[in-house]
């Protein structure tokens, strides 16, 4: 398997730039996931290192070769994309040797190699079906089954189970983390837009967004350690809540004044400088709790879901985007009360200038 480097990676079309300055580094072994918003240019990224699109600047190294103008079939990589791409006509057998034949690989290696690959992938017994005896779960797997023939350096995945259904999407996304654990020394690089398959089965996630990276970090990092407010608000569903403030106390922790008599203490450290400071405090849904002490957040509830395990409950905010709580089982009669929330100071988080002050 391989290391890959990108360094000042930038793509444009013609005056339109859609990355620019991508500076990664994967290790080998690593599974590393792109998410971001619609448009934001991650399966573009992974096109460029399956060499589909051409880099329009910076470098790219697989294992400390720069393989900028290097033909995609000598790069030493397999994609699986996010439509099966197999052949009706051909067994499952015969669509995951298809690339071995053309290679033209003895038949023992390719009997091995297939073998293998329906092991690991628990296609042992689907071997000698076409692809429209099988489920969509089942395709996919022999679309991945195909790329683990090849033994390559590095699999590219795009969004590949966005065609299953959400009970598929469950099952498969539990194979491919299954599938990565049977495989240590592989490299991987997923492109999502779903969060649940992000934070399960990266070993960091990059997060793109205006034509650059916004973070990198493993799924938890993103999670406690958001470096700004678009990863708080993008990592996390329902997203971070975010409301003003000013700071009036300084030190180990700190106090931010709030709304109608609110505040809210967090253990993100300030001095002196920052005293009188305008910052967005944010906490998220799921760390928010009742209390009838002084509350970081006083509202009426607007509506609620009830969720079985939780009870998600949307307050009206002045900007039109709700502030939402989710507290623990099933209440009843919340609708059109005024309720009092806090939060522990180190689910506290501090944004000034849209950066997390733990990141100055």
């Amino acid at each position: 398997m391989a290391d890959l480097k990108m360094t000042g990676i930038a793509k444009s079309y013609g005056d339109v730039n859609v990355l620019k300055d991508i500076n990664l580094d994967i290790k080998t072994g690593e599974l590393i996931v792109f998410v971001g918003p619609s448009g934001c240019g991650k399966s573009t990224l992974l096109r460029m290192v399956a060499g589909l699109e051409s880099i329009t600047g910076g470098e790219l190294k697989i294992d400390s070769t720069v393989v900028n103008d290097i033909p995609p079939a000598e790069r030493g990589i397999a994609m699986v994309f996010q439509s099966y791409a197999l052949y009706p006509h051909m067994t499952v057998r015969d669509n995951m040797s298809f690339a071995l034949k053309l290679a033209k690989k003895s038949k023992e290696e390719i009997d091995a190699s297939v073998s293998k690959a329906a092991k690991i992938l628990q296609l042992e017994d689907y071997l000698d079906r076409l692809p429209k005896a099988l489920s969509g779960g089942q395709r996919q797997r022999v679309a991945i089954g195909r790329s683990i023939v090849r033994d390559p350096k590095v699999y590219l995945f795009d969004e590949p189970l966005s065609n299953l259904d959400a009970a598929l999407r469950v099952a498969t996304r539990i194979e491919i983390a299954q599938l990565k654990e049977s495989m240590p020394e592989s490299t991987m690089i997923y492109v999502t837009h779903d969060q649940v398959e992000a934070m399960t089965l990266a070993t960091r996630i990059v997060v793109l967004a205006n034509k650059g990276i916004a973070q990198v970090g493993t799924p938890l990092d993103l999670y406690e350690r958001p470096e700004n407010e678009f990863v708080a608000r993008f990592i996390g569903s329902p997203a971070m809540n975010l409301w003003p403030g000013k700071v009036v106390a300084t030190g180990a922790q700190t106090k931010v004044q709030l709304a109608d008599g609110c505040e809210a203490i967090s253990d993100v450290p300030t001095t002196e400088a920052d005293m009188g400071l305008k910052v967005n405090v944010g906490v998220r849904p799921e760390d928010l709790r009742a209390t009838e002490a002084t509350p970081a957040y006083t509202g009426k509830v607007d509506f609620t879901e009830l969720l079985g395990e939780v009870t998600q409950i949307y307050f009206d905010a002045p900007a039109g985007e709700h502030i939402i709580a989710k507290l623990p089982g099933i209440v009843h009669g919340l609708r059109g009360k005024t309720i009092r929330l806090t939060a522990a100071a180190d689910k506290v988080h501090l944004f000034a200038d849209g950066r997390s002050l733990l990141y100055r």
